[in-house]
């Protein structure tokens, strides 16, 4: 059960999400090892308290579902959630930029994200929405963000219809270095499901279904 559960980040975003929620969800993590909680930014400080002396790590979103906040008003929310507790920020780019090929924008925005990230010791997640991407989409970000040195590609927000797919996960890993990780998100549901994301070559999953999917593990 620990053997994949190791992968996950266990998670709760929805808008009416209650402090009680996150407070559920934090003792989840600590009692079936999971690796991260990934929490709404309000929440962050609850989830510190409640993991302190334990190796969970605290994600949070930022541009989260859309992408299209300002440069400087990104950096203020991720300043702001990491004051309170987060140590990986799960960021969603600017799809729009990308969508009008305007790279140079999309770089600058992660640039300067990632450079403030990581001056923190914290991790940064470049959420790309591959479901909404064109796989020669995927892989100019891929390109664009490799340089940059940002710690995992990520999928999907969960928000678009499409979330992981394995095909995503394998022409991300095919395009990115070993040494960078990825997590596959949206519409993980089964333990089946979750293996073929790691086999294709995810690193961390990013589930809301994360008992019913290591209850269900059976590992070889």
């Amino acid at each position: 059960m620990r053997d994949l559960a190791k992968y996950i980040d266990h998670t709760i975003l929805k808008a009416t999400t209650t402090q009680q929620d996150v407070v559920v969800l934090c003792n989840e993590a600590i009692a079936y090892g999971f690796a991260a909680v990934c929490v709404p930014p309000v929440y962050a400080d609850v989830a510190r308290r409640l993991l302190a002396d334990t190796p969970i790590k605290i994600a949070t979103v930022i541009g989260f579902p859309l992408g299209y906040d300002c440069i400087p008003s990104k950096l203020a929310a991720i300043q702001d959630a990491m004051l309170h507790g987060a140590t990986e920020i799960d960021f969603v780019h600017n799809m729009a930029a990308i969508k009008n090929k305007h790279y140079e924008y999309a770089i600058a925005e992660v640039k300067a994200c990632a450079e403030f990230v990581h001056s923190k010791g914290c991790a940064i997640k470049i959420i790309i929405e591959s479901g909404v991407l064109s796989d020669e989409e995927i892989i100019a970000c891929c390109k664009a963000y490799t340089p940059l040195n940002v710690d995992f590609i990520k999928t999907s927000t969960g928000y678009a219809e499409q979330g992981a797919s394995v095909h995503a996960v394998q022409l991300i890993r095919q395009h990115i270095p070993s040494s960078m990780g990825i997590k596959a998100s949206g519409g993980i549901k089964t333990a089946a499901f979750a293996r073929e994301l790691i086999a294709a070559g995810a690193t961390r999953l990013g589930c809301s279904a994360s008992i019913a999917i290591v209850k269900e593990d059976k590992p070889a």
